[in-house]
This record gives structure tokens, C-alpha cells and sequence, in this order.
């Protein structure tokens, strides 16, 4: 936001919100189930469950001089999670090319479905169902189960989340 100034009271609600976001992201599966889509994330330490924000109506177009004090702090927010989508998002995305092999995404792998008309907040978290390789032999089309149902997704729409795939012991029914 370049020069804008924030008191303390503003400055520490924004890093708090921030501090959300961050402690949001997924470590691991909590399930091994197919049919389970939760993750593990820091803010089931901290509180006991994940964390999860109202996002508030996009300040992005509105000149910095318009804004209240609390749409300012806002602003900032979304400008963090455009930065976020932006690097480290598209960190988790990227795929080398022609110079190594990388390994295909695996069945069961905990993914972000992209959608560039959502903030990252509201995209929607599954699991790989199904992988469609090319001719080459890597994969280039998913499918994806989520809580609202199957998508069938091309590999630069799919998001695969650095989570440890633990292996859980199943539990045996009587």
C-alpha cells in the first residue's frame, strides 16, 4: 500500500487477519477416507479448529483517499491475498518442464480447485478421484471429488497442497 500509515490498533488487525490466512493453510489429510475433504491446519492448534474469514466486498478498484479506516485495513488484506494467490500459489502450481521429470499427481492427493472469479478462501478443496494421462504418459486432465460433487478439471486448474500424506490405520468394523 506504499506510503499508507496505519496506528497500531489498525496495523495489528490486519497482521491478525493475516496471521489467519497463513495458519490456514493445510498440513495434512485428517482421514485417510476418500470421502473426507478436512485438513489438518496450524489453526487446529491454536484454536481447536480451522480458521475461516467473511471476505469482505472487493476495495480494489476504490481510490485509496475514499476509503474508511476499517475498508483501508481491508484493502490491505486483499492486496495479501492477491500477492499470496499470485507467488505463492503459483509456487505450489509450478511444473518444470523439459528439464527433469516430475512425478505425476496421485489419486487421493489433497488439491485447490482454481477459480479465478473466488478469492482463494472460497476455492473449493478435494480430493484426486481420477487422473486422464496423455499420450505421453503424464497426466494432463483430474477428477476431483469435493463436498459438492465431481469435477473434471485440466492439470493447470488443480492446485496439489504440500500436505503430508500420512497413512492412518483403518478402522476395523465388526
Amino acid at each position: 500500500m506504499g506510503n499508507t500509515l496505519l496506528n497500531y490498533e489498525e496495523f495489528y488487525t490486519v497482521l491478525a487477519q493475516i496471521e489467519a490466512c497463513v495458519n490456514s493453510r493445510p498440513i495434512s489429510p485428517l482421514s485417510s477416507s476418500p470421502d473426507d475433504f478436512l485438513a489438518l491446519t496450524p489453526g487446529h492448534f491454536l484454536i481447536g479448529g480451522p480458521l475461516n474469514a467473511i471476505m469482505e466486498p472487493d476495495l480494489s478498484d476504490v481510490h485509496l483517499n475514499r476509503l474508511s479506516r476499517w475498508q483501508l485495513g481491508q484493502r490491505i488484506l486483499q492486496d495479501f491475498w492477491k500477492r499470496w494467490k499470485c507467488e505463492h500459489l503459483s509456487r505450489l502450481q509450478q511444473r518444470p518442464k523439459w528439464i527433469a521429470q516430475s512425478a505425476n499427481i496421485e489419486v487421493g492427493a489433497l488439491v485447490l480447485l482454481k477459480d479465478d472469479r473466488l478469492p482463494p478462501l472460497q476455492w473449493l478443496l478435494g480430493r484426486i478421484a481420477s487422473v486422464i494421462p496423455g499420450d505421453d504418459g503424464l497426466v494432463r486432465v483430474v477428477t476431483v471429488k469435493t463436498k459438492e460433487g465431481e469435477y473434471k478439471r485440466p492439470l493447470v486448474k488443480v492446485i496439489p497442497l504440500p500436505v503430508m500424506n500420512i497413512e492412518l490405520p483403518k478402522a476395523k468394523i465388526d
